[in-house]
């Protein structure tokens, strides 16, 4: 039971990091963009560069205040939007938006924050798809 679980796990992991990296191939060339480096980041300017690193402390001090608090309280009572994951996905669209508007502002190709809204609304819609479906009854 267990092996299986596992196994539809990673199956889905691999199809939908696979459906990412075609869906990001096709809107580079569909907007012309270059390929960034992975895991690294892509700051326009100081002023980009300071608001990234306060999106990030803000979050991190929000994860780990929020899960200290959700911890003390029974597991019905806890605050849904102090939740790791909650915290999570808030800071993949805050981060994302401040970066898709840097880009449009700063960028010298003028492409560049089409692609990140279309990546963020690929991401947005795809995770509200699956939580809607409850990921399809893969893992039921």
């Amino acid at each position: 039971m267990m092996d299986q679980l596992w196994l539809k796990f990673i199956l889905f992991i691999v199809s939908y990091a696979l459906l990412i990296f075609l869906f990001n191939k096709g809107m580079r060339k569909w907007f012309k963009v270059k390929k960034k480096k992975l895991f690294s980041y892509h700051h326009k300017n100081e002023k980009h560069k300071k608001l990234d690193r306060t999106i990030r402390i803000t979050f991190a001090a929000l994860i780990v205040v929020g899960g200290i608090y959700n911890a003390t309280l029974p597991p019905l009572e806890r605050m849904w939007f102090l939740e790791t994951h909650i915290l999570l996905i808030a800071f993949v669209i805050v981060s994302e938006t401040v970066t898709a508007v840097m880009e449009k502002r700063y960028a010298e190709n003028r492409n560049d924050y089409k692609f990140t809204i279309s990546q963020l609304a690929f991401l947005s819609l795809t995770l509200l798809l699956f939580v809607s479906t409850d990921f399809f009854g893969l893992f039921d």
